[in-house]
């Protein structure tokens, strides 16, 4: 019997972060990265933030995911764990997707960092003004 058959695979995107998720049958474990979710994410609301698309769906201890994630920061790849992890339990059971749409776990986050422009300090602020 083969035992690494994904189940669900889905693509999360949040800010610069992009992140891979494949679900296999299993007991609830969540490996991102090669690491235990509680070891790759030390601040305990991004583990409450990618957690929370099983937990809405009741499926905490039916599936194993396996993340690989780039790119961003703590934050986005947090985002993007959640919204890859929320796309793949969708794709499994098409009974998930109303009850993930309604907490806004389907939805991509378009937020960006604005690009600095030439002649500014930054996206927006300009350098300061002399008169004299």
């Amino acid at each position: 019997m083969v035992k690494n058959i994904n189940l669900g695979i889905g693509t999360g995107r949040r800010k610069c972060a992009v992140a891979r998720v494949f679900l296999r049958e299993g007991s609830g474990k969540i490996i991102i990265n090669q690491r235990d979710l509680k070891e790759y994410f030390t601040i305990e609301s991004l583990v409450a933030q990618v957690r929370k698309p099983l937990l809405v769906t009741a499926s905490e201890n039916k599936f194993d995911a396996y993340i690989t994630v780039i790119g961003g920061g703590p934050t986005g790849q947090a985002g993007a764990c959640t919204h890859g992890l929320a796309r793949a339990l969708a794709q499994i059971d098409p009974a998930n997707r109303a009850s993930l749409k309604a907490n806004g776990l389907l939805t991509r986050d378009p937020r960006m960092v604005e690009r600095k422009k030439y002649g500014q300090r930054g996206a927006r602020r300009r350098f300061q003004f002399s008169k004299r």
